[in-house]
């Protein structure tokens, strides 16, 4: 048994769990010191930006910026669903729960597949839980994943919402106060 491992998961889990749902459920703005969701943007904008300008100004510089929303987005939802991936897999491992294989091999790598598997709900079946905690955790991970799945599907179309009516918002503000806008045009046109 490797308990230390367990123990690290035990805390991951809970951790991404509450970023996501701070993230993607939670509608007010989040003022907590360190979150990773702000580490993941901080760490990616900063090199996309960056090879984002190595372009001329202009609609493909906008382009590639403009994606970087959405993209990221997803990008961070499959990173929580890896992240949960592994931790279940790490649980598995630490506590010794006795996955084994069709050839009867075990190890991490077959508590990963076992873990990946069941959060998806595959349920391929080459793979069995031996003891009554590797069948409590799987019956846990099942219902966490299906869950997490579903409410992650479940809220990226409320997302994309949000973003379509802030871009018809500033496709407005053209015709509100000139291309480009300025504050006086505004003014004087209102």
């Amino acid at each position: 048994m490797h308990l230390w491992a367990a123990a690290v998961a035990g805390f991951l889990i809970p951790v991404i769990l509450w970023d996501a749902f701070q993230t993607i459920v939670l509608s007010r703005r989040v003022s907590r010191k360190f979150r990773p969701t702000r580490a993941f943007y901080r760490l990616l904008w900063t090199p996309w930006r960056a090879a984002a300008k190595r372009l001329p100004q202009g609609n493909r510089r906008e382009n590639i910026l403009m994606v970087f929303g959405p993209l990221s987005l997803l990008s961070l939802i499959a990173l929580w669903a890896l992240g949960l991936i592994v931790c279940f897999a790490a649980l598995h491992w630490g506590l010794g729960s006795q996955i084994t294989g069709p050839d009867g091999v075990s190890g991490f790598g077959v508590d990963l597949y076992m873990s990946g598997t069941t959060f998806f709900t595959l349920g391929l079946g080459d793979v069995t839980p031996r003891t009554t905690v590797a069948r409590g955790l799987t019956i846990l991970e099942s219902g966490m994943g299906f869950a997490f799945l579903a409410l992650m599907i479940g809220y990226v179309p409320l997302i994309s919402q949000a973003f379509s009516r802030r871009e018809v918002t500033i496709s407005m503000l053209d015709a509100r106060a000139g291309s480009p806008p300025t504050a006086a045009q505004l003014l004087r046109r209102h």
